[in-house]
């Protein structure tokens, strides 16, 4: 069984996921800052990253790549739509506030094109393609776990935000209607910011849902 560990990171203070399986691996998901206090506490757990994945690429979700990168070696996976965010502060969003740092990184190592199952070593889940928020905004759904890293989609009783360039508002609200609250209605949605969310609880009472499809 996969254990989810999460580490709010950097100045807005996102949420960084650490899935940890048996043996020490991890997936890291959103390391959005302060590599060294994530390092840190990688190594207080023992664990060993395998690979890591971003749900998109605003700068509050990658500003720990690169020290991650650094120290472990291991591929960055990004979805093709954002592809050269990485690199590019008025994409990411670091540009347009400088007070908070200016982020241009290289790219990723693996892009991500499709919704496809993904095996990353122990660990199986499968990729969902949620825009709106950003165009290449993904989800990572652990179907045994019942556990799904959305990202800036879905909040609990909120949504994303969609005036940062790519955003969307009725794309945003067609992808959480179509991708996330068709998932089994007990799955938790760990989101970007905040606490988790329940399928079932949001889509009974979440405001912005209400009426939408």
């Amino acid at each position: 069984m996969i254990k989810f560990h999460t580490m709010p990171l950097g100045a807005l203070q996102a949420n960084c996921y650490i899935a940890e399986a048996e043996g020490g691996q991890c997936l890291i998901f959103d390391p959005g800052g302060e590599p060294d206090r994530l390092i840190a506490q990688l190594q207080s757990m023992d664990l060993q990253p395998v690979a890591v994945y971003l749900t998109h690429a605003h700068f509050d979700h990658i500003g720990g790549v690169d020290g991650v990168r650094r120290a472990y070696g291991v591929p960055v996976h990004l979805h093709q739509e954002e592809e050269d965010w990485l690199g590019d502060p008025m994409l990411n969003g670091s540009g347009r506030w400088p007070d908070l740092g200016t982020i241009g990184i290289a790219g990723p190592e693996k892009i991500i094109s499709g919704e496809e199952e993904r095996t990353e070593g122990p660990f199986r889940f499968r990729i969902l393609h949620v825009p709106g928020h950003s165009p290449g905004s993904v989800a990572f759904h652990f179907p045994d776990e019942g556990v799904a890293v959305g990202g800036d989609a879905l909040f609990k009783g909120s949504i994303g935000r969609t005036d940062l360039p790519g955003g969307d508002h009725e794309t945003l609200l067609r992808s959480i209607h179509d991708k996330l609250l068709t998932l089994p209605g007990d799955t938790v949605i760990l989101p970007g910011h905040g606490g988790p969310a329940v399928i079932e609880d949001e889509a009974m009472s979440n405001p912005f849902l209400n009426g939408f499809g």
